[in-house]
């Protein structure tokens, strides 16, 4: 068959699993596999054995458990590549971000729910969606696709992950000439993309004393020095008029040339009527090449219970993403160096350093990339557009070492504007997935032609 029919004939297929497709991306989300350390294990453990029968409904052969040290397992399984055919690996991760009925979900997180063409639940998109396109890409081809397949689905993307370690230690397990990483997607539904950066993370906290105990704020306010405001106008520093981060010397690279559409991130990132964007220039470039920092916690008395004291101590945590190409190490110090620096009023500052995770360039020129290429825009009949991404893959790095020469496909059936990954009432288009699942499935017979 030419490659229209090749495409007809899977996208067919495709269409007739899709029911089921559906049914069982509902049953994985009624999981709550949330990884965090404090949460309850067996529902990660349950998610894993769910997603190991899951392949083997699907006839894909030799799905087993893989024990990960100090962690949960993975589900793994390999096929054989015919005689001459390149090997994929496949990658996906089963466990999810917290989610809360409470924290403004119209539906029940883990209760999958259809509407609109969506289906709405916690893993839907990041990265459940992953798992059935796997499963539902070779199911058609009976098992047996026309290029060797592993398969690797771990359980800790969204914590810490003990996969970070296993690689480098069993790089014989990881060793392929392509990697699809079945965990991004589309900026928009309908609109095919590669995504071929993602920046880094490096975080630290801040600690702020003023005092060596708390004081009456009527008796000394206006003298002696408050802790958390002190810390209040450390990270207040971190930003600039515009929103721009603030903090001197870091690295900044070039965006891919697509641009994100102004009205659909607004819409994603739910800003409210009249409030501006934060940062200059290109959103691309804000949002992928880049630094971003962001204060995600504060150690502070809480609003309930408050007491008319000055604070002696207060902390924050502050998360920096960093450019694909930065050296984490560097960024990091940067951080720490400005937020030193940033100290009113003599305030004593300890900071101290807690992640760091370089980004990820996707080797270009790779066969793979090719036709992966022409795989999406035949699945979609549209053409592919490539861009970054501002989240960060650790995982990425360690497997480029593991398999140096082989190529890496970025792709998935979330869609940015309207999946809401991290977020209540995360969705995936439906009518994306499915389409996702013939461009994975058109991947493996243009790549065994490269």
């Amino acid at each position: 068959m030419d490659n229209e029919q090749v495409t007809a004939d899977l996208a067919a297929r495709a269409h007739v699993l899709m029911p089921g497709v559906v049914l069982d991306l509902a049953d994985l989300v009624r999981h709550p596999s949330v990884a965090f350390p404090g949460y309850p294990e067996e529902p990660v453990r349950a998610t894993a054995e769910a997603t190991l029968a899951l392949l083997k409904k699907y006839r894909i052969p030799g799905a087993r458990l893989m024990e990960i040290p100090g962690g949960y397992p993975a589900v793994y399984a390999e096929i054989p590549a015919p005689a001459g055919a390149p090997t994929v690996l496949l990658y996906a991760h089963y466990d999810v971000q917290p989610a809360k009925r409470e924290d403004g979900w119209e539906t029940d997180p883990f209760g999958a729910v259809e509407k609109d063409g969506r289906l709405f639940g916690r893993g839907t998109a990041d990265d459940k969606s992953g798992i059935v396109t796997i499963a539902a890409a070779l199911a058609l081809f009976g098992g047996w696709p026309p290029v060797g397949v592993k398969i690797v689905i771990e359980g800790e993307e969204e914590t810490e992950s003990h996969l970070d370690a296993y690689v480098p230690a069993h790089p014989e397990f990881f060793a392929c000439d392509a990697f699809v990483i079945l965990d991004n997607g589309n900026l928009s539904a309908g609109e095919p993309a590669l995504t071929t950066s993602l920046r880094g993370v490096v975080a630290c906290t801040v600690e702020v004393s003023t005092l060596d105990h708390p004081v009456h704020s009527g008796m000394f306010g206006g003298a002696a020095p408050d802790a958390l405001a002190a810390l209040v106008r450390i990270l207040a520093s971190l930003y600039d008029a515009d929103g721009r981060v603030a903090v001197s010397g870091l690295a900044y690279a070039a965006p891919p040339d697509v641009e994100y559409p102004l009205t659909a991130f607004r819409e994603g990132a739910g800003i409210l009527d009249g409030v501006d964007l934060t940062g200059t220039g290109p959103l691309g470039a804000r949002l992928w090449s880049g630094p971003a920092v962001t204060v995600i916690g504060i150690d502070a008395p809480p609003v309930a219970g408050a007491a008319n004291i000055l604070v002696p101590a207060a902390r924050a945590k502050v998360s920096l993403r960093i450019a694909p190409d930065a050296d984490p190490g560097r960024e990091v110090t940067l951080l720490m160096e400005h937020l030193r620096r940033a100290a009113p009023w003599g305030a004593k500052v300890e900071v101290k350093e807690t992640a760091r995770s370089a980004g990820f360039v996707c080797p270009a020129g790779h066969p793979a990339t090719a036709a992966a290429k022409e795989a999406l825009a035949a699945a979609f009949g549209r053409p592919v557009r490539e861009k970054g991404s501002g989240g960060s893959i650790p995982l990425l790095s360690l497997l480029h070492a593991a398999a140096p020469e082989a190529g890496f496909v970025l792709m998935g059936a979330e869609d940015t504007a309207r999946s809401r990954i991290h977020g209540t009432n995360e969705s995936v288009d439906l009518a994306d997935l499915e389409r996702t699942i013939v461009a994975l499935a058109l991947f493996f017979v243009r790549f065994a032609q490269e």
